[in-house]
């Protein structure tokens, strides 16, 4: 079993996407917009470019996110998007990434439990924890 992440995006899941892509590494594998849908008919024009599905998946794990229509969509709150890694550099680096352009919560940092932890909200409004703990 496995638990993917699905975000929803206010009209930029596919930049969002694209940033990840860059920030994590991996491969889109899946970006379906609106018009590419057998019921596109029912699209508002201004919406048939926007994501209906995308998939971004980096070693064994995997995101999933959409455009939400306005009228449906809500900042994302009460969860965070966790990254766990084994090398203090590589956290460091991912945070940085996450972290242009966002507001960083918490500046990654050695913590009780890890050699780096950091919480930022990137500039999609995505909240992300960035953890590399500490050996056993």
């Amino acid at each position: 079993m496995q638990l993917n992440p699905y975000l929803h995006f206010n009209g930029q899941c596919e930049e969002a996407f694209t940033f990840y892509r860059s920030c994590l590494g991996g491969k889109i594998e899946a970006l379906l917009r609106h018009q590419d849908a057998p019921c596109d008919t029912h699209v508002p024009e201004d919406w048939k470019g926007k994501v209906m599905h995308a998939r971004l998946v980096f070693g064994d794990q995997a995101i999933m996110g959409c455009d939400a229509p306005s009228q449906c969509y809500k900042t994302p709150q009460g969860f965070s998007a966790s990254l766990e890694t084994k090398d203090a550099a590589e956290a460091e680096q991912i945070f940085s990434q996450l972290a242009q352009d966002g507001t960083v919560e918490m500046p990654i940092q050695e913590t009780f439990w890890a050699i780096r932890f950091g919480m930022v909200i990137d500039r999609f409004g995505i909240p992300w924890m960035v953890n590399c703990s500490k050996a056993a």
